[in-house]
């Protein structure tokens, strides 16, 4: 690619000289990494001007007629904990809370994709299933499914969120199987044993049409989280052809019979294995079931997704997790992930990205024993009706107030320093979200349809534009 940049550059002026627009203003919503400016729109004039404007600064040319992925949205993981935390505060401070995530008017941020457990995750205060039994029963037959705790935090909070947000995407992810299913019967490690795969998919099947009771929709499930981590409590090993087998025979099926939508997603664990999605998706069988896969980065390299795209382009991709560590680090935290996930993951085809987790208390618990994460920074800490917007929370806020649903990602180059991606909204606007890797101010120009601004940055600084 760096061999060939002078070379598209060069296509993207031809390109952008030979159309036109009139001269518009662009918002500019910036952070700088030493927290002198958090998330704020920039009231300076920022205007389109000729193209004969142009300067020796560098240039990001952005271009609309070549598009990639649709985007779902961007968000956070609705963890049992962060929904026991939410729910703890008063009615009026959640409630301005979860305007303030859920919307994207005014100063809001527009959080527009959820991630939830189906039972617990390793960040509730303990593990548990949707079929819990006594120690040597088991519960074929799922008389005993039930939301559990979930009755009491997760499910009323996903309900007023609803409320504020109709049209929120949200994603389901088994930790563990119930206990009784699994090789060693407990919550945490073990494989699911193969006598209960159809009861496994029936469990699944059972949560998605009980969601659908409480006025939830599950747009999507993944199979199993991190399956090649069974260190987490709640947590559960399954291999590539274990995963394989379950999808094809067993939860594909049964979703076809239950008329489900709600997608099947794979995989849902860490870069440096595509193999792992690419050997399931080469079983036509189980190919037919699946959506596409997800991916985690605490193993491997961004680009490694375009790989599983390159190898099967009309699946999807899907970035659903990657956590801040506490006490989180904010000059490194930002432009670490703005490259790697809203930048990186975006243009590596994925359609969503989701940071771990929404909410934490100021000893970042709750957390499961024997496994729970213990050193997970929420996007926000929660302290009664007290609220800190942590590194996760800008992050996500620089691209889910703008990149609506059913946005696209569109072309644009990348130089020197600056790292960038841009996307066209349904209603026809351009965001561009630029970060500044450099160890100085940078001064660049962009280019849009033969019109050009100028604007800078501040080492680390990243920023969104819109016109």
């Amino acid at each position: 690619m760096k061999k060939k940049s002078g070379y598209v550059i060069l296509s993207f002026l031809l390109i952008c000289f030979g159309r036109t627009t009139m001269s518009q203003n662009v918002q500019m919503w910036l952070t700088n990494t030493d927290k002198t400016v958090l998330f704020q729109q920039q009231h300076g004039s920022l205007n389109f001007g000729k193209a004969n404007d142009l300067g020796n600064t560098p240039l990001i040319c952005v271009e609309d007629n070549r598009t990639f992925q649709t985007i779902d949205g961007f968000g956070f993981a609705l963890t049992g904990g962060s929904a026991m935390l939410i729910q703890q505060m008063s009615p009026v401070a959640r409630h301005a809370l979860l305007e303030e995530l859920f919307t994207d008017k005014e100063n809001n941020i527009g959080t527009s994709y959820l991630r939830i457990s189906i039972g617990s995750s390793d960040l509730n205060d303990h593990a548990f299933s949707y079929d819990d039994v006594p120690a040597g029963q088991t519960d074929p037959q799922l008389k005993n499914f039930s939301f559990g705790p979930d009755k009491y935090d997760v499910i009323p909070i996903l309900k007023e969120i609803i409320s504020i947000n109709p049209k929120i995407k949200i994603l389901g992810s088994p930790w563990s199987a119930p206990a009784w299913m699994k090789t060693n019967q407990d919550t945490r490690g073990g494989s699911l044993k193969s006598e209960y795969y159809a009861v496994y998919a029936k469990y699944l099947v059972h949560y998605i049409i009980a969601m659908q009771k409480e006025g939830i929709h599950i747009d999507a499930i993944t199979v199993q989280n991190e399956p090649l981590h069974p260190g987490n409590n709640p947590s559960m090993l399954m291999y590539a052809p274990q995963e394989d087998l379950f999808v094809k025979k067993y939860l594909g099926p049964a979703f076809q019979t239950a008329k489900l939508t709600t997608k099947i997603i794979i995989y849902d664990h860490n870069a440096d294995r595509p193999d792992y999605p690419i050997s399931i998706l080469n079983d036509p069988e189980a190919r037919k079931y699946i959506d596409g896969s997800a991916f985690h980065l605490y193993g491997g390299s961004i680009q490694a997704l375009s790989d599983v795209h390159n190898a099967f382009p009309e699946k999807n991709l899907y970035f659903t997790e990657q956590w801040v560590g506490a006490p989180g680090y904010f000059s490194k935290d930002i432009p670490e992930h703005i490259n790697k996930l809203i930048i990186g993951a975006t243009r590596n085809w994925c359609k969503n990205v989701i940071e771990w987790n929404l909410a934490s208390d100021t000893q970042y618990t709750p957390h499961t024993d024997r496994g729970g994460c213990n050193i997970c920074l929420g996007a926000i800490t929660i302290q009664g009706d007290s609220v800190t917007r942590n590194p996760a929370y800008y992050v996500i806020a620089h691209a889910a107030k703008f990149v609506r649903p059913g946005s696209v990602r569109i072309a644009s180059n990348r130089v020197l320093e600056l790292n960038d991606v841009a996307f066209k909204r349904p209603d026809g606007k351009i965001v561009l979200i630029v970060i500044n890797n450099g160890d100085g101010v940078q001064n660049f120009d962009i280019w849009y349809l033969g019109r050009i601004f100028q604007t800078s940055l501040n080492a680390g600084s990243v920023a969104t534009y819109i016109w």
